[in-house]
């Protein structure tokens, strides 16, 4: 049926929404002044526009007060990652890049941007949105492959002044920790007690784990398709053999299913099936995080029989790690006090304040709040504009 409805605009409406949906994209530039006459015109544009942009000359910071740059981002691809479409190229990408850039302005008031870039070059990525840089207040990464997502983001970073972050990482990372720090109280254990396992080592795999360990999670392993990331392996890439050196204390070796033994947490970010005799065997009171989607790597009907606390990807099932829970608030933030980057103390001050939204209403199907909660934005958007003062990145 997709197939027709690509073929004849009438099936489109009439079969799937979705296509009547994107018809035309779903976002659009509009005016924030009006030009209805020569003196709004002579305002906007020639001459008054000179008196700006001469002033910005001699001030460059006036910049974020006289444009929009202090609260739009672009949103950054080169199609190579997209959901679990995988590698569908720049053009392909378009839709996901402008449906995050209107939850960005739909959940965090921040005007974004979609970008595609036709290369996959490293370099030429980072050169790419380098040169554009002056035209926005922060660079949010989407749906770049690993490993070069994080070469990109690192050397961004290092060579811009205004926040970079790579949202399958970083925002995926910020809502597990939220929802694991609720699940870990409702279940009367603290993350210094618990051991956990990820199945998956890339992007959001490695931004996890090293969320984690920052947060003092008791030990986590991490799980790729050849079993556990460890020191003794020697086929391991730069990434896996630095996630080795501070994952994994208790030195275990083998498959997936040495490692889920007795653990007291599963994070699912890998796609896959994990087998319900395996899953049998995790401690009492698990907490199981089946992430992957549409279709989790233990569905919830499994889960349900071994944990006490079950989140997915989907919203279909109580309990959502949906990384819109994050990223908008943490851009609001950031441009709010115009920070020069995203430190890992602004990443776990968005996790604490998400978890503290729901601290009063916690169950084993509300360890996270809702995506259209109200108060999620806000939350997040105070606590990281907070983070950054302390820590010395805020400008303003």
């Amino acid at each position: 049926m997709a197939a027709e409805t690509v073929n004849s605009s009438a099936d489109e409406e009439i079969f799937d929404p979705a296509f009547a949906l994107h018809r035309g994209g779903k976002m659009a530039v509009r005016a924030t002044v009006p030009v209805n006459d020569r003196d709004d015109l002579s305002l906007a544009y020639t001459p008054g526009v000179a008196k700006v942009c001469s002033a910005i000359a001699d001030q460059p910071e006036l910049v974020h007060d006289y444009t929009w740059k202090s609260q739009v981002v672009a949103v950054v691809t080169d199609g190579s990652a997209v959901l679990g479409l995988g590698d569908i190229g720049p053009e392909a990408s378009l839709p996901v890049m402008e449906g995050k850039a209107i939850l960005f302005k739909q959940f965090g008031g921040v005007d974004a941007v979609p970008i595609a870039l036709d290369c996959r070059d490293v370099d030429e990525i980072v050169e790419t949105v380098a040169r554009m840089a002056p035209s926005f207040g922060g660079v949010n990464l989407e749906d770049i492959s690993a490993p070069r997502c994080f070469e990109i983001e690192s050397r961004l970073q290092e060579r811009l002044d205004i926040p970079v972050f790579h949202d399958d990482q970083h925002g995926t990372a910020v809502v597990t920790l939220a929802a694991l720090r609720n699940a870990s109280q409702l279940t009367g254990r603290t993350l210094g007690q618990l051991r956990a396992v990820i199945s998956g080592a890339g992007a959001a795999g490695v931004a996890i784990a090293k969320i984690l360990v920052e947060a003092g999670i008791g030990d986590v392993a991490v799980c790729d398709r050849k079993g556990i990331v460890s020191a003794e392996r020697e086929d391991l890439t730069d990434v896996k053999r630095n996630l080795a050196g501070f994952t994994n204390k208790a030195g275990l070796t083998g498959s997936l299913e040495t490692a889920i033994e007795g653990a007291d947490v599963f994070i699912g970010v890998s796609g896959g099936t994990v087998p319900e005799s395996a899953v049998a065997t995790m401690a009492e009171d698990a907490l199981i995080f089946a992430m992957a989607n549409p279709d989790p790597e233990i569905v919830p009907e499994v889960a349900h029989k071994y944990a006490a606390v079950v989140a997915t990807g989907r919203s279909d099932y109580p309990n959502q790690i949906n990384n819109v829970l994050a990223f908008p608030g943490i851009f609001a933030g950031a441009l709010q006090v115009r920070a020069s980057r995203i430190t890992e103390g602004m990443k776990l001050a968005a996790a604490e304040a998400l978890a503290a939204v729901v601290a009063d209403e916690l169950g084993a199907d509300c360890v996270i709040p809702s995506p259209f909660d109200e108060r999620v934005a806000p939350a997040v958007t105070a606590a990281v504009a907070a983070a950054a003062r302390a820590e010395g990145v805020a400008r303003r």
